[in-house]
């Protein structure tokens, strides 16, 4: 849950409304993929750096942030490799590592009740059939899966390792998938239990994730 990511602080970043932080993240990202070249990624690696100065965030934070999708961005620079060159692999690879980190200081400093606030805020002026609490609840629940998923690749490390069998990739990937397909469902049958009517405070969406 957003709980487990958020960094309690006072700094400018925590303060600042989350749909603002969204806002931000949604350009910062958008900006990576229409200008392209090194010079963007250096103006944007310094971006990041200063809101984790700001937000006053550690290396360990950065470093937990990259740690989950590790594999998958060393199998995108592999491909990207074959098909292209070792420069463009690391172009396309530093990009999404600047777009993590990113989104890593919007999670880190905004606790779950204003998340779910800033998203309903995004929200305000769509067309009133939107449902805008069941959205907002269900980006939420979304999110839930970065710790979940943190914690279950642990433990299945631990135990592929206690069987001899950590260097098996099949050994490892099987359970996570079938463990998070587990908690999509849970999510799915969450969301189908709260009708159109629902209304819900942000303390009661916390409490529901």
């Amino acid at each position: 849950m957003l709980a487990e990511l958020y960094v309690p602080g006072t700094s400018p970043l925590h303060r600042t409304p989350p749909q603002y932080m969204v806002l931000a993240l949604a350009v910062f990202c958008t900006a990576l993929f229409l200008f392209d070249g090194w010079l963007t990624l250096a103006i944007a690696a310094a971006l990041v750096l200063m809101a984790y100065l700001v937000a006053e965030l550690r290396l360990r934070h950065a470093i937990a942030a990259l740690r989950p999708v590790f594999w998958v961005l060393a199998i995108i620079f592999a491909v990207h490799v074959v098909m292209n060159n070792v420069g463009h692999a690391a172009l396309v690879v530093a990009r999404f590592i600047l777009m993590i980190l990113a989104a890593s200081v919007v999670t880190l400093t905004t606790c779950t009740s204003e998340f779910v606030e800033g998203i309903r805020a995004l929200l305000k002026y769509a067309p009133s059939w939107v449902p805008k609490d069941r959205i907002a609840l269900a980006i939420a629940l979304t999110i839930r899966f970065i710790p979940s998923i943190r914690k279950t690749l642990a433990q299945v490390r631990m135990a592929q390792k206690a069987r001899g069998l950590e260097r098996s990739l099949t050994a490892t990937l099987v359970p996570l998938v079938v463990n998070t397909l587990k908690s999509a469902d849970q999510i799915a049958a969450a969301l189908e239990a709260r009708t159109p009517d629902d209304r819900e405070t942000p303390q009661a969406s916390e409490r529901a994730i």
